[in-house]
């Protein structure tokens, strides 16, 4: 995917995978609770497993969706192919639409403030593009899966052109030589045969799983709401024109606000998550600079079921700007295997 996530598995998911093991029935899938950029998904559907990928923001559905598609699942017959919907798509007349009012230099005109998330003539190419897409959803052009693949696409090109510093939480006051290119949207590669796989949108706390899965967990670690920086991506995966609001040009995001997020909140969200899942197994991303002191979650959880804390590799840390990349800062990742017993363990504290 074409831009940067907050905790993204990349670096680490080949050591990941290598603790997920075998399937221990016909039945058993690998549930990605939430599955951000769909990373690790992608490599558990690589080697065999049946896949389950689930978030509570529909923009990280879709793009780890698009990842576990393969040329079978978008042909777009009625469009000749999928190049040729690309094609189409980059040859469309540019639109005054959503993207050029709110979140472009024009929205000086519109609103108190000049965001320059995108030059005009961009933001107009995208607002023509995303009308695009949804007619030719909505007339039947394309399945289901070639507008999730769509949609992944322009999520993944527009952070090609787009004046931030990583994420979307807000805009850089001066324009970058990448905010200055042509807007293009640009294919992805997809897989040569289909995967198993199922996809949906839902809160953690809801997500259907059985005893045969194993559940992968990788919460936000920090006060960084997800929601909020990543809201224009949401507005692209909801297909909507939301009212938004301040200097960034937010979309209503607080009820999509995790709990994780919150210091004193996040260990006890943890602990009743991952006892009240049903699966046995679950695999659980967490590093030394989150919220949660490790060795305090795996004496809480072991009250519950056998806990084991790997340390994986150090990795350099998110770093939004100068200082932080200055600083050259490092994390350690940790992954904790937590095995249920025989009893029937269960938490209900509220959190």
């Amino acid at each position: 995917m074409g831009y940067r996530y907050i905790g993204s598995k990349t670096r680490i998911v080949k050591s990941i995978i290598e603790y997920l093991g075998e399937p221990s029935s016909s039945n058993s899938r690998f549930v990605d609770a939430m599955c951000g950029t769909g990373i690790v998904a992608y490599e558990a559907a690589l080697a065999g497993w049946p896949v389950l990928i689930s978030d509570r923001m529909l923009n990280a559905v879709i793009m780890s969706e698009a990842r576990l598609l393969s040329y079978q699942d978008a042909e777009f017959r009625s469009l000749g192919g999928y190049k040729a919907a690309i094609d189409r798509l980059n040859s469309i007349q540019p639109k005054e639409g959503f993207f050029w009012r709110e979140y472009s230099p024009a929205s000086k005109e519109f609103t108190p403030h000049e965001r320059r998330y995108f030059k005009e003539d961009n933001a107009k190419h995208i607002d023509a593009i995303r009308a695009c897409i949804a007619k030719w959803y909505r007339d039947g052009v394309i399945t289901d899966k070639e507008h999730t693949l769509l949609l992944a696409d322009l999520m993944s090109s527009i952070n090609d052109v787009a004046n931030i510093a990583g994420t979307y939480g807000c805009y850089l006051s001066k324009w970058t030589k990448q905010s200055q290119r042509t807007f293009q949207m640009n294919g992805t590669e997809l897989l040569t045969k289909p995967v198993s796989y199922e996809a949906m949108c839902c809160d953690v706390f809801t997500l259907p799983c059985t005893p045969d899965d194993v559940v992968y967990i990788d919460p936000p670690y920090t006060k960084r709401q997800y929601a909020s920086y990543y809201h224009i991506l949401e507005t692209i995966a909801q297909e909507d024109e939301p009212v938004v609001e301040g200097v960034c040009g937010l979309r209503p995001w607080k009820q999509d606000a995790s709990v994780f997020c919150y210091k004193l909140k996040a260990q006890k969200a943890l602990v009743k998550l991952l006892t009240q899942l049903p699966a046995k197994k679950i695999l659980l991303s967490y590093s030394n600079d989150g919220h949660v002191d490790i060795d305090s979650l795996q004496q809480e959880l072991a009250q519950y079921g056998e806990v084991e804390v790997i340390n994986l590799q150090s990795i350099g840390s998110y770093r939004p700007n100068s200082t932080a990349v200055l600083r050259k800062s490092e994390v350690e990742e940790y992954l904790i295997i937590y095995t249920k017993g025989n009893e029937k363990y269960g938490c209900t504290n509220n959190v």
